[in-house]
């Protein structure tokens, strides 16, 4: 799994997991994040037309999963086979496995569950089939997983009555790669962008009685706190936003789009989803007028010790004078908190 930037001693951040096995079930147990005081969290910022290259060099800011990995999972955003920025760009798809192959990356499993649709054919029709079978990497609906490949996590001290189940390949030590886009949700999510796309790691169903996990979220008042409990369970090697477009309204699947131009990474979703709520703001969103922080994802996040706890605790990085104005841009907004 993808470490944190963070000291050696931070490591105990690490997710403690068996409590028991039962009927090749992994029950888990749920340990949240820690996360040094004076620890700041990069958000790289590039401006870019055009989307991979504006991968390659706002990855390249933050650092790809280190270590040469044989092994990397990738979780797009596929809740929907609407267009970008409705749900992943195959683009932005392909050079991020492009990249990881070129880095010796020998196996890369694309997982995810659809919330809109039917995800087998939700991928099929945003092309992650066809890329899969010419570059060679391994798509997995998460709902075609076998009841013994799901574990339980129970979440405790949080706002779900029985925890969740999540695949056990995002518990493991492979890293995870984030793929998110930049958007507004106009369902109880208010917004979408790297905490809301842990969402798609959720089973809909339980694989051990049938618990509709989606509609106790989706009808849950304390949803935008469920969704950043979620997050406790694993941590990204590096998250890519992409906002060369992005919904200010509306969303997930469609809304008024805008086009900041502009690719983002971080290895904290906290404060990647921060400078995305400033991009927002920057753009007049109508459903992003209160404090960054005040959002109720980004707040029980910070609660969390998932990432950033205030804007204060954000550094932009940029390499050119595009992409450092674009940040510059933000940063007046950033500093109102």
């Amino acid at each position: 799994m993808g470490q944190p930037e963070s000291s050696p001693g931070d490591r105990r951040n690490f997710v403690k997991w068996t409590i028991a096995t039962s009927g090749g079930f992994l029950a888990t147990r749920w340990v949240p994040w820690l996360r040094a005081a004076t620890q700041k969290s990069r958000v790289a910022i590039v401006a870019a037309a055009d989307r991979s290259e504006g991968i390659r060099r706002a990855a390249a800011l933050i650092g790809w999963p280190a270590g040469n990995p044989s092994r990397v999972l990738i979780k797009p955003n596929c809740n929907s086979a609407h267009e970008f920025p409705g749900s992943t760009h195959i683009t932005a798809l392909e050079t991020v496995v492009a990249e990881l192959r070129g880095r010796g990356t020998r196996e890369i499993v694309v997982a995810d569950r659809s919330g809109m649709g039917n995800t087998p054919r939700v991928m099929e029709r945003k092309g992650f089939e066809e890329l899969a079978k010419k570059l060679g990497f391994r798509v997995v609906p998460l709902e075609s997983l076998r009841a013994d490949e799901w574990s339980h996590a129970q979440l405790e001290g949080g706002h779900w009555s029985r925890g969740v189940e999540i695949p056990r390949m995002f518990l493991g030590s492979d890293p995870i790669v984030q793929l998110c886009c930049l958007k507004t949700h106009r369902f109880g999510g208010h917004i979408t962008m790297s905490l809301k796309n842990s969402v798609g790691m959720v089973a809909k169903y339980s694989v051990r009685d049938g618990y509709n996990y989606m509609e106790e979220l989706h009808t849950s008042p304390n949803q935008r706190r469920m969704i950043a409990e979620i997050n406790t369970l694993y941590r990204p090697a590096l998250v890519v936003m992409d906002g060369i477009e992005a919904f200010i309204d509306g969303g997930p699947e469609a809304g008024t789009t805008v086009k900041p131009g502009l690719m983002l990474a971080s290895r904290d979703r906290v404060a990647l989803d921060a400078v995305g709520v400033a991009i927002l703001k920057k753009f007049s969103s109508p459903r992003l007028t209160g404090k960054i922080f005040d959002v109720e994802q980004l707040r029980r996040a910070a609660e969390l010790n998932l990432g950033a706890r205030s804007t204060a605790e954000i550094e932009l990085v940029t390499a050119d004078e595009a992409s450092k104005a674009a940040a510059d841009s933000l940063r007046p907004i950033l500093a109102q908190g």
